[in-house]
């Protein structure tokens, strides 16, 4: 059976994973090295020129922090504007690029009061001076001065209004009166330039942000749920590792029996159809009409019409019965690969079973993982916030020619500029600079991006590798399991990382190169969305569709390239090339092994996460408080639910992401045994006995035939 053509010679000696081995891809694993060394320097000149602060703290229109230790501002963590209306919308206001003064403060407004107001009764009354003299640039001892003079020197804000903080900025204070919107429990309000505006304007200055204020309050109550029920939480995590476990255990008994099930179920839900087609078809021999085509009917928009008629229950019935006939004909002519196939499955259950460490792998890949994403997102905000404080020119009107232009905030009121350009502010507008790694920043950004991706498909790589590492050289124990390494695991993360980091960085390489293209497209798309037409609408979801699907073609001859670099020890081409002939020339055993591993491994999935999703449903909505008491008194009983659902389908995928590999690995080297061995007391197969025992079988039907 062994083919010719295959690279691979008969070895009578091959007992398992090679174990005289020497270093693949040396070049890639070079450039790699590289790599990983340039985006080390760049997370370091990065720490060096960025400043996390500058994404943590709001910035006046001076570039100064609100609320920084060691500063004037300590005490004044949050950031107040003068002229609300000159903004247009919330993310103006958090980008810090509304066109009006912004002072950092240590509470927001809690009243109405305008500068005109405040001048009167100030003589009487020193209150109001001094609560509207904290929303100015600096204290006043007497307002004396005009207010167009106030407004021309941009001292104070013409008027302050009933304000809230949010995200370290004073938001105004809407509410609903009776379904009338209101800021401070007013309708109208003197806006301090002699107009009297109504709150549906300040809102459109600050457009949705009751919605904003509203996901606080959300926010919040969330919060809460999560400190009444994290342990409960927890608790349900722990169970769905162990049910994952014990599903894992258990399948060496229960695959064949979960498989049969499903099949039969499917074989009598179509029955059931065709049934029902049947009976709705004789039910309408006698209604009027019924006999009428669909072409006689025509176009309709109520699909019901359709359903009327004798000819679509026919044509339903003819359907179901031809595809309740494939399947049973699949079911005749695949019956041995199945039956193959939920052997392997089986065996994978005793693999696992023999090598419990592999079950801990995965909290090893999220550790690296999680190493990956911090860094990379950290590096990501430093970058972001490198440079020195960059001022532009703002008018409100927005009339200026010289709009938007650079300039220095301690001399702009003497310039030309302030002059020619009545109202003009000289504000902070970002962080940068006009040097060789400023004018780099977004290349690098990009590049921070690429090694990203290179560096987590390295990790779930090495992972494969070892993994398939472990599996291998229980497959080729002879005898089970005493013929088992020492560490297995062990052994195979320790020759991976030795020998084959160049092979493993290349596969990772191209998989990078995919998802960077692929997440260019979804850029362009973003940003060209509204200047589109239809060809190239269509193109662009072309390009996406043909890219998802390289990726994934790609990830399954990655992932059977590894399983042959672990086993053999080859470079990653050879290996792919190796893995690809030797599926090719058994494609019927993989379709089948396959579509049975999914449905198997999410069944699993399914059935982990359904129990601990009803049995926290119970819990959260006390509908068992006579055996267990749960938590009370929860705003939200769905947040801890879902978080417990998809935190224990999450477990459970990485637990069966070990049993798929060891699933592949397993059914790689079977492949490998029929094509290296006969049976014979030379050459043995290593497989189980009941692997075995349906190979005997299939080689004396073969004989009679």
């Amino acid at each position: 059976m062994t083919d010719q053509g295959d690279s691979r010679a008969f070895d009578p000696g091959f007992k398992g994973p090679v174990v005289n081995r020497s270093c693949t891809d040396v070049l890639c694993c070079i450039v790699f090295i590289l790599f990983i060394i340039a985006y080390i320097i760049l997370g370091l000149i990065a720490w060096v020129h960025g400043d996390p602060r500058r994404v943590a703290y709001p910035t006046d229109s001076k570039g100064h922090f609100c609320g920084q230790k060691g500063t004037p501002n300590e005490n004044k963590s949050i950031l107040f504007y003068f002229n609300l209306f000159s903004c247009t919308s919330p993310s103006v206001l958090i980008s810090l690029q509304c066109p009006t003064t912004q002072i950092c403060v240590s509470k927001c407004p809690e009243k109405f009061l305008t500068y005109m107001e405040m001048q009167f009764p100030y003589s009487k009354d020193r209150r109001y001076l001094k609560y509207y003299s904290q929303f100015c640039k600096s204290p006043i001892v007497h307002p004396a001065k005009s207010l167009s003079q106030i407004v021309m020197d941009d001292d104070c804000p013409t008027a302050i209004f009933p304000s809230k903080p949010f995200l370290q900025r004073c938001f105004p204070d809407f509410s609903t009166k009776n379904g009338t919107l209101t800021v401070g429990n007013r309708t109208m309000f003197e806006d301090g330039n002699g107009r009297t505006r109504n709150a549906m304007e300040l809102r459109a200055a600050a457009k949705n942000i009751n919605k904003v204020l509203d996901a606080k309050t959300i926010g919040m109550k969330v919060f809460e749920d999560y400190a009444t029920t994290w342990y409960w939480i927890l608790m349900g995590l722990l169970i769905a590792m162990l049910l994952s476990w014990l599903f894992l255990l258990l399948l060496r008994f229960t695959a064949g029996f979960l498989f049969w099930v499903f099949v039969l179920g499917v074989i009598g839900i179509i029955g059931y159809g065709i049934w029902h087609c049947y009976h709705e078809y004789r039910n309408l021999q006698e209604q009027p009409n019924a006999h009428l085509s669909v072409y006689d009917l025509g176009i309709q928009t109520d699909i019901k019409m359709y359903f009327q008629l004798r000819q679509t229950w026919l044509a339903f019935m003819v359907m179901l019965c031809i595809l309740e006939v494939l399947v049973i004909l699949m079911l005749i002519f695949l019956r041995n690969r199945i039956r193959i196939a939920i052997a392997l499955l089986k065996e994978g259950s005793k693999a696992i079973a023999y090598v419990p460490s592999t079950l801990i792998y995965p909290v090893l890949t999220f550790i690296f993982l999680s190493i990956c994403i911090c860094y990379w997102a950290v590096t990501a905000v430093y970058l972001a916030t490198s440079g020195v404080p960059i001022y532009k020119i703002v008018t409100p009107a927005g009339k200026c020619k010289y709009e938007n232009k650079t300039c220095d905030p301690e001399i702009f009121s003497t310039t030309a500029i302030a002059k020619a350009c009545p109202g003009a502010q000289c504000n902070f507008a970002f962080y940068g600079g006009n040097s060789l790694y400023h004018q780099y920043i977004t290349t690098f950004q990009i590049f921070n991006l690429f090694v990203f991706l290179w560096l987590i498909n390295f990790v779930i790589a090495l992972g494969q590798c070892a993994l398939a590492g472990a599996f291998a050289s229980y497959y080729w124990a002879f005898q089970k399991p005493d013929d088992i390494p020492p560490y297995p695991l062990f052994t195979a993360f320790g020759r991976a990382i030795r020998y084959h980091t160049g092979s493993l960085a290349f596969g990772s390489l191209i998989l990078a190169l995919i998802q960077m293209f692929r997440i260019t497209l979804e850029y362009l798309d973003r940003r060209l969305k509204d200047n589109q037409n239809n060809v190239s609408k269509f193109l662009q979801h072309c390009l996406k569709c043909c890219f998802w699907c390289l990726e994934k073609v790609v990830k399954f001859l990655n992932r059977n390239a590894y399983v042959m670099i672990a086993l053999y020890g080859k470079n990653f081409c050879r290996s792919a090339r190796d893995a690809f002939n030797l599926l090719i020339r058994n494609v019927l055993k993989v379709a089948v092994m396959d579509k049975v591993t999914d449905f198997v491994l999410v069944l699993g999935k399914i059935l982990v996460s359904g129990c601990i999703g009803v049995l926290a449903f119970l819990l959260f909505t006390e509908r068992i408080s006579i055996i267990i008491e749960g938590p009370t008194s929860l705003n939200y009983y769905w947040v801890p639910l879902l978080t417990v659902v998809i935190g224990s389908y999450v477990i459970a995928h990485g637990f069966f992401s070990v049993y798929a590999m060891c699933i592949d690995t397993i059914f790689i080297c079977f492949l490998e045994d029929l094509e290296r061995n006969d049976g014979s007391a030379e050459r043995p197969y290593y497989m189980n006995h009941s692997l075995l025992k349906i190979m005997k079988v299939q080689s004396t039907q073969t004989e009679k035939q």
